[in-house]
């Protein structure tokens, strides 16, 4: 899914917001987990996983065309981890198996009638 198609998704999903808002509320949401990572801070959200920023050393790599070696310099990457929710989503995709969020079932307690 791509951003645009996630605005679209969302705005068909809340037609009582304009296209414009959603979009806002979209890009306002990805420029603050980019702000958070870029002070090296961490975006947990819960449920669906969380952001960090890992950092990769210095190191010696090399050209795969040409074979010579290049030096890499340090550097700071985005890092992602799902979090316990997502992963069973992912898991039990097609098995039937309802996720924590969908009810008393996934809990192993009785719905009361």
């Amino acid at each position: 899914m791509t951003k645009s198609e996630l605005i679209l998704k969302l705005a068909e999903m809340n037609p009582h917001l304009y296209q414009r808002d959603v979009e806002r509320i979209v890009q306002t949401i990805f420029d603050e987990i980019a702000t958070a990572l870029s002070r090296g801070d961490r975006v947990e959200l819960r449920g669906f996983g969380a952001f960090s920023v890992k950092k990769r050393d210095a190191r010696v790599g090399r050209n795969p065309r040409t074979g010579t070696t290049v030096a890499v310099a340090a550097k700071y990457v985005p890092y992602f981890k799902t979090g316990k929710d997502l992963r069973d989503r992912l898991n039990h995709r097609g098995e039937g198996k309802p996720m924590a969020s969908e009810g008393p079932e996934y809990l192993g307690e009785d719905e009361e009638d």
